[in-house]
């Protein structure tokens, strides 16, 4: 097959091509809160759902959400092998395998009840049931880690623009969090006090959706209590990210 021969482009068709750049600020994290809450340790037959009103770290999916100033599309890469013998000076290679990266960044404004931060470190308390013989203080304290289905859960990053036209949706199986990064505090000029936090995963899978333009479509999940979360979240994506990110809505009367 040939090459494309070399054409001069006309101004209006290179802005046709050129000009309609997607932009980092028009996304939409969903973590299905609802899932992890529901959630029944195999062990010692606790809930979650108990676990974290007791430590009152419970919210929803709708605030932590809004609350997500950074994240990161996943990537992946194709694991190959050599062939060195099927033609004479040609090395080939066949993948055999796709790689997911190990894990995926989020980074989540911190409001002054500090919802956020109690609730990741609420989840990963969880994995690994610190409190299940109430003694944390004692240096001797030991603790035992969940089944990987205690706590793991479905997560979701959609990429869309400000017409709401068409976006893409990321799908992340399995997923839960693996590290909670420090916050430094100081007292030079004050700033919004933000919580990164890395989710490891199995695998992530890709679909292109197409919506009405004055309507997005909301995600399909087997939990009704969720699905219900996401509708509303969905029908609210109307604010300005820029704005947002301000942090203006964070600071308060």
């Amino acid at each position: 097959m040939a090459a494309a021969v070399p054409r001069p482009r006309s101004m209006s068709e290179i802005k046709s091509k050129l000009l309609q750049p997607a932009l980092t600020s028009h996304y939409a994290v969903y973590f299905n809160v609802a899932e992890i809450l529901g959630k029944t340790s195999e062990g010692n037959k606790s809930s979650a759902s108990a676990f974290f009103n007791n430590r009152g770290a419970t919210l929803d999916g709708d605030f932590l959400s809004l609350s997500c100033s950074e994240a990161s599309l996943p990537g992946s890469t194709l694991a190959t092998m050599e062939i060195n013998n099927d033609y004479t000076g040609v090395t080939e290679r066949h993948a055999y395998r796709r790689l997911y990266d190990d894990r995926v960044e989020f980074t989540f404004y911190v409001d002054r009840d500090y919802r956020v931060i109690k609730f990741f470190e609420t989840w990963m308390s969880w994995i690994v049931s610190e409190d299940q013989f109430k003694e944390q203080e004692k240096s001797n304290y030991t603790y035992r880690v969940k089944f990987p289905k205690d706590y793991r859960v479905t997560m979701f990053i959609q990429k869309f623009e400000k017409d709401f036209a068409k976006y893409v949706e990321y799908t992340f199986i399995d997923a839960y969090p693996i590290s909670i990064s420090s916050m430094p505090v100081s007292y030079e000029s004050s700033s919004l006090l933000k919580c990164s936090v890395s989710f490891t995963y199995n695998r992530y899978f890709m679909k292109n959706v197409l919506t009405n333009v004055n309507s997005v479509e909301t995600p399909q999940f087997t939990n009704p209590q969720f699905t219900s979360q996401l509708g509303q979240a969905a029908q609210n994506l109307t604010f300005n990210p820029l704005a947002f990110q301000s942090g203006l809505n964070l600071l308060g009367p």
